[in-house]
C-alpha cells in the first residue's frame, strides 16, 4: 500500500471521529428540544452534516485501506460535489451579505443599524413571517435580553451607565446619540431600538434594561413604538429594528463562517489530490502494474531490416 493510501486513510479516520462528535451534538439537541423551535431549527442541519461526513469518511477510509477502487471512486465523486457546493456557498454568502452595515456614530463606540439599509435575498428571508417566527423564537429562548441586566454593589445600573454600554446588534441594533435641543431635559432614551428596547423616537423613559414606560410627550410615529411591549416574552421581537439587528449579526457571522469555509475548502482540495493519488495506486494494483511504470510500453524491434 502506498503512502498516499495510508495518508488518506488516516485523514478520513480523523474526519470520521469528527462526524461522531457532530452527529452526537445533533442527537443531543434533539433530545433536549422539548418543543423548542430554536433547538428544533438547529438539530437537523447538525444531524445531516454529521451523517454525510460519516458516510464519506467511511468510504474514503475503506477505499484507501482495503484498496477498494469503487469506494475510492465514490469518495472522489462525492468530494468533487462537496468542493463545488462549498465554493458556491462561499460566493453566495459574500453576495447576500454585500449590502447593509452599521453606521458609525461620532464619539460613540457603537453603530446604527437600519432595516432599509439591507436588501436582497437575506433580508427577504429574515423579514418573511415564517422564517422570522423561528428566528425570534431562537432569540427569545436564548434569554439574550434577560442577560442584559447589570447591578453594581446591589444597585441597578442607571440610564447614563446603560447608554454607554456597547450592545450587540440584537440587543440594540439602532444606536445613536440625540442631538436635539430636548437632550438637556429629563433623561429619555438616546439609544435607538433593538430586540430588547424600544426605539428612541418613541420617547419612552428608562426604568431598567428591558422595561421602558411611555414618556409625557407624544409617542413617535415609528410603528415599532406600537409593537414594543414590556412583557419579557414579547419586548420588541416583532420590531423592524430587531430584524435589522439580526441582519447585522448574520452578516458578521456569515463573513466569519466564510473565512472558515475557505480554510476548509483548501483542506478538502488537498484531501482530494491525495485521494486521487490513492485511487491511481488502487488502479495500478488492480491492473498488476509495477509502481512507476506506464501501463503500455513501446515495443522495440529485435533487429533492423535494411
Amino acid at each position: 500500500m502506498r503512502a498516499s493510501n495510508h495518508l488518506i486513510g488516516l485523514l478520513n479516520f480523523l474526519t470520521f471521529l469528527l462526524s461522531i462528535v457532530i452527529l452526537g451534538g445533533g442527537i443531543w439537541l434533539s433530545s433536549r428540544a422539548n418543543n423548542t423551535d430554536c433547538l428544533k431549527f438547529l438539530q437537523w442541519p447538525l444531524i445531516v452534516i454529521g451523517a454525510s461526513i460519516m458516510v464519506v469518511s467511511l468510504a474514503g477510509f475503506a477505499g484507501a485501506c482495503y484498496r477498494n477502487t469503487f469506494l475510492m471512486w465514490l469518495y472522489l465523486f462525492v468530494m468533487f460535489f462537496i468542493i463545488g457546493a462549498l465554493i458556491g456557498f462561499i460566493i453566495f454568502a459574500y453576495a447576500v451579505t454585500d449590502k447593509g452595515s452599521g453606521r458609525p456614530v461620532m464619539n460613540k463606540g457603537y453603530l446604527e443599524y437600519y432595516l432599509p439599509d439591507y436588501s436582497g435575498w437575506l433580508r427577504d428571508r429574515v423579514v418573511d413571517q415564517s422564517y422570522w417566527a423561528k428566528i425570534s423564537a431562537c432569540i427569545r429562548d436564548s434569554k439574550v435580553c434577560s442577560k442584559m441586566g447589570r447591578s453594581f454593589n446591589g444597585v441597578p445600573e442607571t440610564y447614563d451607565m446603560f447608554s454607554m454600554r456597547k450592545l450587540s446588534p440584537i440587543e440594540s441594533p439602532e444606536q445613536r446619540q440625540s442631538n436635539s435641543a430636548s437632550s438637556t431635559q429629563a433623561p429619555s432614551p438616546s439609544i435607538a431600538s433593538g430586540c430588547c428596547k424600544p426605539p428612541t423616537d418613541c420617547g419612552f423613559v428608562y426604568v431598567n434594561e428591558t422595561v421602558w414606560t411611555p414618556g409625557g410627550g407624544l409617542v413617535g410615529a415609528d410603528l415599532d413604538c406600537q409593537r414594543w411591549n414590556n412583557d419579557q416574552e414579547q419586548l420588541c421581537y416583532q420590531c423592524d429594528s430587531c430584524k435589522a439587528g439580526v441582519l447585522g449579526s448574520l452578516k458578521k457571522s456569515w463573513r466569519k463562517v466564510s473565512v472558515i469555509n475557505i480554510v476548509v475548502l483548501i483542506l478538502l482540495v488537498i484531501f482530494y489530490v491525495i485521494g486521487c493519488a490513492a485511487f491511481r495506486n488502487n488502479r495500478r494494483i488492480d491492473n498488476d502494474e509495477p509502481y512507476g511504470e506506464a501501463r503500455m510500453t513501446k515495443a522495440r524491434p529485435s533487429h533492423f531490416q535494411l
